[in-house]
């Protein structure tokens, strides 16, 4: 068939043992951090160039001495198979002999990378925004040029180059606020708004505010498994307790309210817990929440007293038929008291939705209900930190505060978004009826965002031979899938899932063209393992 590439690295990062189920997603991720990335040892004496007797013995900072936490911290989207990825594309430009020509880099959510073309209302503003001169280029329409003066307007000196106020640009802040009440029909104000780096910084900011220790133990933060690997790598490195909670696959990827409890009693054991994160659309599921489902997570957070954090970054990416995005902050609001008055921090990125912009960088968080003194505290820390790119903050001042019906770049815009989106939900379904269609291979309705995350039953035989070398049998079969066809996708193991079930997540964002001879090559490759290990 292929030649195995035989590489001591795992894919899967540590996690706590909460028992039963999550003892082996604990196990999972036990041994990357034993081994080797391509003959470079990742612990001990002899890691990251040190030898004994050497020169190098004199530095202060070891892997012995440096911050454990940070040694702990795994993030499998760009882990060892990434790494992996880029060296190939390098053997490739050397001229190296492979049985393909590309690598496609399936793995992140990197809309432009993958062939997405920029919003022009977006680039126009941006570009209006560094370079103020083109005001007067009347190939720019009005709408646009306001957009940018009042952008300009609320920065110093008129320059996005200045810094902003560490929550962000006020008129932006307005925008959002506006963008908010208009989504979800109840108002929302501006000072509980949050610019950050990404969605990233944001969730990172709330999760060091709930890090306090009480009564010598830990703060606990409920995630979902599988989840997206920011959470448990903050939650390492902030040295917090990683709550799991299974997702339940057979219905749609949903949250199971026995489950909660189910984790949420385990962990008082070993943790105090404080928070419950949902992602809605989900990543890496591509799953979305329905009505009922949110209400009776809310439910559950008050009854158990926990801080709601609401990662809606892919608000704008909902595919399946009669499916719709509620917002937590909507559905709370509309459930009256007690529940409108629950702590809630809800998250959204221009990186996701049909902008894509994600090395832009701009994001924010609308946290509530906060008590004020706490929220004092809070943005403190966040003025620690100056502020996040005001380049970032312009374009999500575009996505909130887009062209409107009778403004000149509406008609563009308008066909531009909706090019986008009805592209990645013909993508979705493609990526869904494929997988479905292969032996050995289940997958649920990509139902939004942008991953689909298929389950694979892999032959005991490859099971032992991935055991042989030291790897999780779907990171085995992963490796060998970029090696043998240059696609990189990420084991289901850097997510997590439950022991015995093997999954990977890969993105529909190749480019339709792309992404059928992706799936083709997929396919064949599948085939033969399947025929390889029978």
């Amino acid at each position: 068939m292929f030649g195995i590439v035989k590489r001591s690295v795992l894919s899967t990062p540590s996690r706590r043992r909460l028992g039963g189920h999550l003892a082996h997603v604990t196990e999972d991720l036990a041994l990357s951090s034993k081994t080797t990335v391509h003959g470079v040892l990742k612990c001990g004496s002899f890691a990251a160039g040190f030898r004994t007797g050497s020169k190098m013995d004199r530095r202060t900072v070891t892997l012995d001495n440096m911050n454990p936490k940070i040694i702990k911290m795994e993030y499998a989207v760009r882990g060892p198979l990434v790494i992996r990825a880029a060296e190939i594309e390098k053997e490739l430009k050397q001229g190296a002999k492979k049985p393909f020509n590309e690598v496609i880099r399936a793995n992140i959510g990197d809309c432009h990378a993958m062939g997405q073309k920029p919003l022009t209302f977006i680039r126009q503003v941006l570009a209006l925004c560094t370079y103020p001169s083109l005001m007067a280029d009347n190939r720019f329409p009005d709408d646009v040029k306001k957009r940018a003066q009042d952008i300009l307007n609320g920065c110093g000196g008129n320059s996005v180059g200045a810094y902003s106020d560490s929550t962000g640009v006020e008129v932006i802040k307005q925008h959002i606020a506006q963008y908010i009440e208009r989504r979800d029909g109840y108002p929302a104000n501006p000072l509980d708004i949050i610019q950050s780096t990404g969605a990233s910084e944001a969730v990172k900011s709330v999760l060091s505010m709930l890090n306090c220790t009480r009564n010598g133990k830990p703060p606990g933060i409920m995630i979902p498994i599988p989840q997206y690997p920011l959470y448990s790598a903050t939650i390492a490195e902030y040295g917090m307790h990683q709550i799991n909670y299974y997702l339940d696959e057979d219905n749609a990827w949903a949250l199971s309210i026995a489950e909660l409890k189910r984790s949420l009693e385990e962990a008082r054991k070993s943790c105090e817990p404080r928070a419950l994160c949902v992602i809605n659309p989900g990543n890496p599921t591509g799953s979305v929440l329905t009505l009922e489902n949110i209400k009776e997570i809310i439910k559950f957070a008050y009854e158990e007293k926990l801080f709601l954090l609401a990662d809606e970054v892919y608000q704008d990416n909902v595919y399946a038929p009669g499916m719709q995005f509620y917002s937590f902050k909507k559905v709370m609001t509309e459930m009256g008291e007690p529940y409108k008055n629950m702590e809630l921090a809800s998250f959204m990125s221009a990186s996701k939705g049909y902008m894509g912009e994600c090395g832009l960088r701009g994001g924010y968080a609308e946290i509530i209900n906060l008590d004020p003194d706490v929220k004092k505290m809070l943005l403190k820390c966040v003025s620690a930190r100056l502020c996040s790119s005001v380049l970032g903050q312009a374009t999500m001042d575009c996505v909130v505060n887009p062209p409107q019906k009778g403004e000149p770049s509406y008609d563009l815009f308008l066909k531009e978004k909706t090019a986008v989106l009805q592209s990645l939900k013909e993508r979705a379904l493609l990526v869904e009826k494929t997988f479905n269609s292969m032996k050995g291979m289940k997958c649920n309705v990509v139902a939004g965002a942008m991953y689909a995350f298929p389950q694979l039953t892999l032959p005991e035989k490859a099971i032992q031979k991935a055991k042989s070398l030291g790897q999780a049998p779907d990171f085995f079969y992963a490796m060998q899938l970029l090696e043998n066809t240059g696609i990189c996708v990420v084991p289901g193991s850097g997510f997590g899932q439950i022991p015995g079930t093997f999954h990977f997540r890969t993105t529909i964002l190749p480019q339709p063209e792309k992404l059928k001879v992706m799936l083709q090559k997929l396919e064949e490759y599948h085939n033969k393992f399947l025929e390889e290990y029978k």
